[in-house]
């Protein structure tokens, strides 16, 4: 229980306690990660829900990835948006690992949070509120999820810093439980289309590692930002084309279907 509410600290601004922690309560932490991004899910998922009986399902996504956003303090669009400035505006490792300490934010980084806005609020769209509350919460588990596996198999970029300060105290065994507790919470709500979402998710995690070696060494906290939201977006188009191409279905789906309709 102490480390589901360390996690629930350390991502979100839900008033558990916490504090300044030590690496190694914080690498206690992370098998809890994907477990909280399934509560984060759910909980936008409830608010699309309640506000899709006011607003047509655009705006009501939109309000809906804003409390998201808003339950987490941006946390992770932050990453991502410092990960896209220092890519795409550095030129070599110098430059890049510069404008990743900059917390200020440029048009590489304003244009890639946009884009993460427009496609998760479109994805959330095209979805029945019952299908939003298995795809969210898979979404936000399964990309976190992905972010966990990232720690395990590449070097931190920095000895120092909020990402190098869990991930060098992380162990194989804790990274394992929390990357399974991604995908079995993807499995279970989602069904066989998880295992394309899980793909995608791995294949953008690992290509942005790549990157991240390549340029600055390792990865950072903001690069796992960034990985997180790739895998959050992938899993919510993943979600929407299954369910337009052949129907989508799971036993959560069918039972979050029965509820929904009784209610």
């Amino acid at each position: 229980m102490r480390g589901l509410l360390g996690a629930v600290s350390f991502l979100t601004r839900v008033p558990v306690g916490g504090g300044e922690r030590r690496p190694e309560e914080l690498a206690g932490f992370v098998p809890w990660f994907p477990v909280v991004g399934a509560g984060v899910g759910l909980a936008v998922a409830a608010v699309y829900a309640g506000a899709g009986r006011l607003l047509p399902p655009l705006p009501a996504a939109s309000l809906a990835v804003v409390a998201g956003i808003a339950l987490t303090g941006a946390f992770h669009e932050d990453g991502l948006g410092d990960t896209a400035d220092a890519f795409a505006g550095g030129g070599d490792r110098d430059s890049t690992v510069r404008i990743l300490k900059d917390p200020r934010l440029g048009t590489f980084g304003v244009l890639a949070v946009a884009a993460s806005l427009l496609l998760r609020a479109g994805a959330v769209a095209a979805l029945t509120p019952a299908a939003a509350l298995a795809a969210l919460p898979a979404a936000h588990a399964l990309s976190r999820a992905a972010a966990v596996a990232t720690m395990t198999f590449l070097p931190p970029a920095a000895e120092t810093g909020l990402g190098a300060s869990y991930a060098l105290a992380l162990s194989r065994r804790r990274a394992l439980a929390g990357t399974l507790a991604g995908l079995a919470i993807a499995l279970a709500l989602l069904g066989p289309p998880a295992l394309w979402a899980a793909a995608a998710a791995a294949l953008a995690a690992f290509g942005m590692g790549r990157l991240a070696t390549r340029r600055i060494g390792g990865v950072s906290g903001d690069v796992l930002g960034a990985i997180q939201q790739l895998g959050e977006i992938l899993t919510l188009l993943v979600a929407v084309a299954a369910g337009t191409a052949d129907g989508w279905h799971s036993p959560a789906l069918s039972l979050l279907a029965l509820v929904s309709g009784s209610a």
